[in-house]
């Protein structure tokens, strides 16, 4: 045998061993428990979403997603934590709209969304609606946008606090239509939704859940959904980009991120199943039943939809001029 044909044989071999090693670490992976940290006190819609993912992931690996909550600044604690821990798969973070997204653009950060995670699926999304208080003439988007021009600065709209999805939709509404409204923030969705019932709040871009059953009590108008498509939560309702305004699109968004160099071969299979999980059809009726649309991404759709997210909210922040509470 030639050299040459020796050493093809042994580049042969070395990539066979070397694709069995991953092949086998993937196989193999997870040995053992895994955190999962969640930037959200126990309890409410984020929450239920990874518990829901947790469980059926304990019950496919015959290991456990362990849930350690790291709450606070935003959701930075929960992140940092992550970035920082070891790139072996055995820890996790549920990234949201605001921790990896927004607070980029409004908070210097002891980490980069981009560099120091990678991404395993988006899993979900929650569409907000833009609501009205019924006294208002308003009955379609096009209506509400005429009506805040006739009066700049006259009406207002609420948030749960600068940065959050409410508030980002709010600003991108002004800055699309051209209007001016006054931003009030509130510390917590009930007084919020109390001063809309009201009266003394005129606007508010608010989540399916705690909207849609005021809305069809009357107490309520709701105009339209945010996000770039109808939902299929309120299929009646058409999308602001189709109502009036092309282009808009504003949701509420929950993934899955590891920390940087995580091996590849790890995330692709955390990956595949988490998207087995959130395609199993008691999973997405339970998500859907609490406001939630299964979306089960790819790491490198997630990855890309992260970047455009950064770079929208990026935008919108320094031109509404938002500071961090």
């Amino acid at each position: 045998m030639s050299l040459s044909r020796v050493g093809h044989s042994i580049w042969i071999a070395a990539t066979a061993m070397t694709c069995g090693g991953a092949i086998a670490q993937v196989i193999a992976y997870p040995i053992k428990p895994v955190r999962f940290i969640i930037p959200v006190p126990p309890g409410g819609g984020s929450d239920l979403l990874a518990r829901t993912v947790a469980q059926k992931l304990t019950e496919k690996w015959g290991q456990s997603l362990v849930m350690d909550y790291r709450s606070g600044a935003g959701g930075t604690i929960a992140v940092d934590t992550t970035a920082k821990a070891s790139p072996d798969g055995y820890t996790l973070v549920m990234g949201l709209l605001a921790s990896i997204a927004v607070n980029v653009s409004l908070m210097k950060l002891p980490y980069d969304p981009v560099k120091d995670l990678a991404p395993v699926t988006l899993l979900a999304v929650a569409q907000n609606i833009l609501v009205v208080h019924p006294t208002l003439p308003a009955t379609s988007v096009r209506q509400l946008i005429e009506m805040l021009k006739a009066k700049p600065g006259f009406y207002n709209y609420g948030s749960a606090g600068n940065g959050t999805s409410p508030h980002l939709s709010g600003e991108l509404f002004k800055i699309m239509a051209g209007v001016s409204m006054n931003h009030v923030p509130y510390k917590g969705v009930g007084p919020l939704l109390s001063d809309l019932l009201s009266g003394q709040l005129s606007v508010y871009f608010g989540s399916i859940p705690s909207t849609m059953p005021h809305a069809k009590a009357g107490k309520m108008r709701a105009l339209a959904v945010a996000g770039s498509q109808r939902s299929q939560m309120a299929p009646e309702l058409p999308s602001i980009a189709e109502a009036g305004l092309p282009g808009f699109d504003s949701i509420q968004w929950y993934g899955i991120l590891a920390p940087a160099k995580t091996p590849s071969a790890i995330t692709s299979k955390l990956n595949r199943d988490t998207v087995a999980v959130l395609n199993l059809p008691e999973v997405k009726e339970r998500l859907f039943s609490q406001g939630f649309e299964v979306v089960a991404s790819s790491r490198e759709e997630y990855g890309a939809f992260i970047r455009k997210e950064i770079a929208k909210w990026g935008n919108v922040i320094k031109q509404a001029g938002i500071h961090a509470d």
